[in-house]
């Protein structure tokens, strides 16, 4: 078929997309936006803000039943938080022996002692059981936990502090993440967002993880008035062999090509299209602009202009992407 009613779209600009939560696809590791596509432009980067200790919030042993928290800043709602230290939090002993608090800044910016569910014998790490630390409510930040083994009033000791990361404290910056900054599969597009490399700890209330939020632009697009040859960024194969005694050995590699198009320009100055040049922003290819199968890629736009005496000025353009281009059916 030919493509001679094929258009090539680009991201001319992108709108602003304010700081709001990210919702839980469902396995605590991919959080989507309510947008197909992050722009990546210079300036219109995502900002991704997991709730979550940034820095400080040492906790030391302090009087009997109390402990010291130092102050600390965290992300929480999206939004960098300072939180004045507690040199003299309560920390109630139980009733009955085994207890685990969770030290947590609440939605009013204060440190907190949660208390778990006591137990005469049980111990547990997981949180809502008996002996265990407590669920969070949703949108406290955890700082660390206290397990208690003694229904005693005394110092508690730093053997009873707990602070590891990912267990007894959330880190706005761990587990690490990805953006997906497209999300295609089976040619069908979804929701852009991130995705962390393990699946966040489900310690607040209703078995939940903490939340996510995040900025973004979505890019908006135009069409390249006057363009031809659209080549997508794709992934090549090749082989090679060594010749040993008695057999061949081969190996085979792959290298992500740049992707290309020619564009036609009025002077080869002011049209939209350079203003681009050299930006890392998204591009659409339809072979045929009344049919909803696109190709999509997102790469820096590369321009080698040519200004032919009695012929027209042309551009051409390389894509030099970090991604193959995906195919969108639907």
């Amino acid at each position: 078929m030919a493509s001679d009613n094929a258009v090539i779209f680009y991201e001319a600009s992108q709108t602003a997309v304010a700081m709001a939560a990210l919702t839980d696809s469902g396995d605590h590791k991919f959080f989507e936006s309510a947008d197909e596509l992050w722009s990546n432009a210079s300036g219109a980067e995502a900002v991704v803000r997991p709730d979550g200790v940034v820095s400080g919030g040492a906790i030391t042993p302090g009087a009997a039943d109390q402990v010291s928290v130092a102050g600390l800043t965290c992300y929480q709602g999206g939004t960098l938080r300072t939180i004045s230290a507690n040199a003299t939090l309560d920390v109630a002993r139980p009733t009955l022996a085994n207890v685990k608090y969770s030290i947590v800044v609440n939605d009013s910016q204060a440190l907190e002692a949660i208390k778990g569910t006591e137990s005469a014998s049980a111990v547990s790490d997981v949180h809502g059981a008996e002996g265990g630390p407590p669920l969070i409510p949703v949108g406290y930040v955890q700082v660390g936990q206290i397990h208690i083994t003694s229904a005693d009033t005394d110092v508690y000791t730093t053997s009873e502090i707990k602070q590891i990361v990912n267990v007894h404290q959330e880190r706005f910056d761990f587990p690490t993440w990805e953006e997906k900054r497209m999300n295609v599969t089976s040619g069908v597009i979804g929701m852009a967002g991130v995705e962390f490399t393990a699946a966040l700890p489900t310690i607040h209330t209703g078995g939940v993880p903490k939340k996510v939020y995040a900025s973004y632009f979505e890019p908006d697009f135009a069409e390249i008035p006057d363009s031809s040859d659209f080549t997508p960024p794709e992934t090549t194969h090749s082989t090679s062999s060594t010749q040993i005694y008695g057999k061949t050995l081969g190996a085979a590699s792959s290298t992500l090509g740049q992707g290309s198009f020619t564009a036609y320009l009025k002077d080869g100055i002011s049209d939209a299209l350079l203003s681009k040049k050299n930006e890392n922003i998204f591009f659409k290819f339809k072979p045929d602009r009344l049919k909803t199968p696109y190709i999509l890629c997102q790469g820096k736009l590369g321009v080698a202009r040519s200004f032919p005496a009695g012929d027209n000025i042309t551009a051409s353009c390389t894509v030099s992407a970090t991604e193959t281009a995906v195919e969108v059916t639907s």
